[in-house]
């Protein structure tokens, strides 16, 4: 399994208004709620958003009291949208003392995760999933600054990259309806694309390809937790195991245990081990040893035993070594869960 050749690829983003991005942001504020009042809840909640309407579900153990629709309200809100929503909550809450038996540090469930790192920036990320991420960011700052004051909350971002050089930008946002399509493909290539690529010499230049776009957010889309798998990893440069983040609290393997692969990968590389690396590792429900653990660099060489040398993948030491039961987890929710700093999954240490 060779990390595949990335001279050639496209990769996209989307920005904190896009309905599937809302719909992770809720669902990880109200894990960070229930992480900040008792660090031992177990959270699995999803949103979905449609036409007016939210619909919260799920399963939570948890000494916390929350308040679900409240908390849902805010992030609608923080992120630029007013119409509004008609919040439904289907949260089923258990005792701790039901869920006790459930602590003996296996894995809550099977699956594969994957975690990847390049030395080709110092995001430890590839360069047009950075600069994707940095130019639907951009969107937001411009929005919220008010510097470009038609900007509304939704939008996504692409970028191909054809043998080592960005060939293409691709920029959909929402805008007010008073603003016609000229003014904004100049302006968004003008402060948004510009910005963040540099020189446009040679590079297509795409805003609004469709032509208007002025109904964003639940009004013009539906939007659900866990749909924007790649988006929050590796852009689709690397496998994916499937298994999504947002909602999840880190007794699931889905989630700390992609988050310890990036650490793995990310110190592998930063330690001089690799130039790329890229880290596997399974798990079976109940098992607290991974089945399997992986990982190969560039040339695709096993670096395995280094691997199992230096980190240790069971669950409870996952969770135990990279810190993961505080509220850290509504700042992942956009832009991409790696190369931010802060993170402790993004922390270089010595090996």
């Amino acid at each position: 399994m060779h990390i595949h050749d990335r001279r050639t690829y496209t990769v996209e983003s989307v920005t904190n208004g896009h309905p599937d991005k809302v719909c992770d942001q809720i669902s990880d504020a109200i894990l960070d709620e229930c992480m900040r009042q008792d660090p031992m809840s177990r959270v699995a909640v999803e949103t979905f958003g449609s036409h007016g309407h939210l619909v919260l579900g799920g399963e939570v153990t948890t000494n916390a009291k929350v308040d679900y629709k409240k908390i849902a309200a805010a992030v609608y809100r923080s992120i630029g949208y007013t119409k509004p929503l008609d919040i439904q909550v289907f949260i089923v809450e258990q005792s701790p003392d039901i869920a006790q038996g459930v602590n003996t540090g296996g894995a809550g469930d099977q699956g594969i995760m994957y975690g990847f790192a390049t030395k080709e920036t110092p995001e430890y990320l590839p360069t047009g999933v950075v600069l994707v991420h940095k130019m639907a960011r951009r969107l937001q700052e411009a929005r919220e600054k008010k510097e470009i004051k038609w900007l509304k909350p939704d939008g996504k971002t692409q970028i191909t990259i054809l043998n080592n050089k960005i060939a293409t930008a691709l920029v959909s946002t929402q805008h007010d309806k008073s603003v016609g399509h000229d003014e904004v493909t100049e302006t968004v290539t003008k402060k948004i694309i510009a910005p963040i690529i540099g020189s446009l010499k040679g590079v297509e230049v795409l805003v609004n390809p469709t032509g208007n776009f002025v109904q964003g957010g639940f009004e013009a889309d539906a939007g659900l937790t866990g749909r924007k798998i790649m988006v929050d990893t590796y852009g689709g440069l690397i496998c994916h195991g499937g298994g999504a983040f947002s909602g999840k609290d880190l007794t699931k393997v889905d989630r700390s245990a992609a988050y310890m692969c990036r650490f793995v990968a990310k110190n592998i590389v930063a330690n001089g081990y690799a130039k790329e690396c890229l880290v596997s590792v399974a798990y079976a429900i109940g098992h607290i040893d991974p089945l399997m653990v992986h990982a190969i660099d560039e040339k695709g060489k096993s670096l395995a035993s280094l691997v199992k040398k230096h980190f240790d993948f069971r669950p409870l030491a996952i969770i135990e070594r990279l810190d993961l039961r505080k509220p850290w987890y509504q700042a992942t929710a956009a832009y991409g869960h790696f190369g931010k700093k802060g993170l402790p999954w993004e922390k270089i240490i010595k090996l």
